[in-house]
């Protein structure tokens, strides 16, 4: 498995963009090829975190890019400032 984790800073309305998220973006992911799992939290003082995880590296990349267009169409008033991208394999669960 190969997730990618995005942190975002400068969140003007973390409540209105997560449910933003959970109706719109989630079912965009669930229906990628490999999908796992997705995650948005709520990390407080306007920050939000979200992960992604994949069966394959590609398709978790991909995600990022699906991620920006996203944004840009539909959030990009409560996302001012790109995220801090992070990716790699998955080497432990619970």
């Amino acid at each position: 498995m190969f997730a990618s984790v995005r942190h975002y800073k400068g969140v003007p309305d973390p409540s209105r963009l997560g449910q933003l998220v959970q109706e719109d973006f989630v079912p965009i992911l669930k229906g990628h090829q490999g999908f796992v799992a997705y995650y948005w939290v709520d990390s407080g003082d306007n920050e939000m975190v979200s992960m992604s995880v994949f069966e394959q590296e590609e398709d978790a990349i991909a995600s990022n890019e699906e991620a920006k267009a996203w944004v840009v169409e539909n959030a990009a008033d409560l996302l001012p400032n790109p995220p801090e991208i992070n990716e790699g394999k998955v080497v432990a669960t619970g």
